[in-house]
């Protein structure tokens, strides 16, 4: 341990912040591309129905309970910068929350009547995800410490060992159960060697807790759970009308044309955050002209690249999808307008992000909440019907709609608010 702590912690004050940011990039690469890999494998692999039953446990359902085990709780942690909490709280409350998320995944596939196979799978992605999520507690105090290095090669390691781990054994074995509990092994070894081990090795950690504090902690990140959990729900409402309404290969397809929306998302992310910590000093000191006019270059920013995906899909997009998910040319080749809406909605939500960060700095969380909870009734209603009477064009329609609902909501909040305060100044 001591020496694997030794290679991987490197606290060169003259690197720190160049190791910081390329780690950071990396990891984050690594862990957003892993689905798209581990997905298109299963179905070249074993075929569209396995591949189905893997798109939904583990990008759907197991990453709604990551949501729950990560109860929006990093947020709070990384700019804990006083130590209001320690360690050992954030601990205890991730303990918590990563129990509850396994209680309740347990809970839905006992009441979904699932086949044997199914239910071993979609409840080894919930533990895959869980852990993952119990393992951003020490992400987080990594981040916290000033070494968002160590969370980037913690992402990276935890994901090429697990990634590798899943395909070596569906590749030998052809067994989608086997292969996802290799999965969850090597979660569990990564997150031993590259968390545990790790944290081990850094001074001033506070590993005390106490109950008040995880109760103070739960109270502070409800609302920022709430609002992570309705939006991911909305998100994938279309995927569980699709897995309530359809069959697996339906779902394998779905998610198939699905998969662009995570390049948008990470691209999206790359060109918002650099101007949160901006964005939040103009705010602060009431310049409203230059906040407005950097919410407007990013706007326009995200247009441009919606419109370049946008036919990019519609020319390029089927092929390039069926060259990567050749078992399913013929479904797809059928798909080309469910792929452009799902790519326009995938802009939408891009600006939804957008504005969503921006009412985070104007300190109107409780706005945040109300338009999810509002957005969330909207597509429990519609998705299922959508579904059920358009089959994949029709989850790709509701998709589209709510992620234009989601965004026209958080927008007009966003001028609501930047108008207010300018009446104010």
């Amino acid at each position: 341990m001591e020496v694997l702590r030794r290679l991987i912690i490197n606290d060169n004050p003259d690197t720190l912040e160049k190791r910081n940011m390329i780690w950071n990039m990396i990891g984050s690469f690594l862990y957003a591309f892993a689905s798209m890999v581990l997905t298109m494998a299963v179905v070249q692999i074993v075929g569209d129905e396995q591949g189905g039953i893997f798109t939904f446990a583990f990008t759907t359902f197991g990453q709604q309970m990551f949501m729950v085990a990560y109860f929006g709780i990093r947020p709070y942690q990384i700019t804990d910068v006083e130590n209001r909490y320690t360690f050992g709280d954030y601990l205890g409350l991730r303990m918590l929350t990563s129990a509850c998320a396994l209680a309740i995944g347990i809970g839905y596939i006992l009441m979904q009547g699932y086949t044997p196979q199914k239910a071993w799978v979609v409840f080894l992605m919930v533990c895959y995800k869980v852990i993952d999520g119990f393992a951003d507690t020490y992400e987080a105090e990594f981040q916290r410490s000033g070494r968002l290095y160590l969370t980037g090669k913690s992402n990276a390691f935890r994901t090429v060992l697990s990634v590798g781990c899943f395909i070596t054994a569906l590749l030998m074995t052809k067994s989608l159960v086997f292969a996802s509990a290799a999965a969850v092994g090597a979660q569990v070894l990564g997150v031993l060697l590259f968390d545990v081990a790790v944290i081990g090795g850094l001074d001033n950690i506070d590993w005390s807790w106490n109950p008040a504090g995880c109760r103070g902690l739960l109270q502070s990140c409800l609302l920022l759970f709430l609002s992570v959990f309705l939006d991911f729900y909305i998100f994938s409402a279309a995927k569980y009308a699709i897995e309530g309404n359809m069959n697996d290969a339906a779902m394998a397809v779905y998610g198939a044309i699905f998969m662009p929306t995570s390049v948008i998302n990470l691209v999206a992310g790359f060109v918002i955050r650099p101007f949160l910590t901006k964005l939040s000093y103009y705010w602060e000191v009431k310049e409203m002209k230059a906040f407005g006019g950097v919410i407007g270059k990013i706007f326009v920013v995200i247009l441009g690249l919606t419109v370049l995906a946008v036919g990019g899909a519609a020319v390029l997009g089927i092929p390039v999808l069926s060259l990567l998910y050749s078992n399913l040319r013929d479904a797809l080749s059928e798909c080309r307008l469910a792929l452009v809406m799902i790519v326009l909605g995938g802009g939408f939500n891009a600006w939804m992000n957008l504005f969503y960060y921006t009412l985070v700095i104007m300190k109107r969380q409780r706005h945040i909440f109300g338009g999810y909870v509002l957005v969330c009734v909207t597509a429990a209603v519609i998705s299922p019907q959508a579904v059920r009477a358009g089959g994949i064009l029709g989850g790709a329609a509701s998709y589209l709609l709510l992620m234009i609902l989601l965004a026209l909501c958080f927008g007009l909040m966003t001028a609501w608010g930047f108008a207010a305060a300018r009446h104010k100044g």
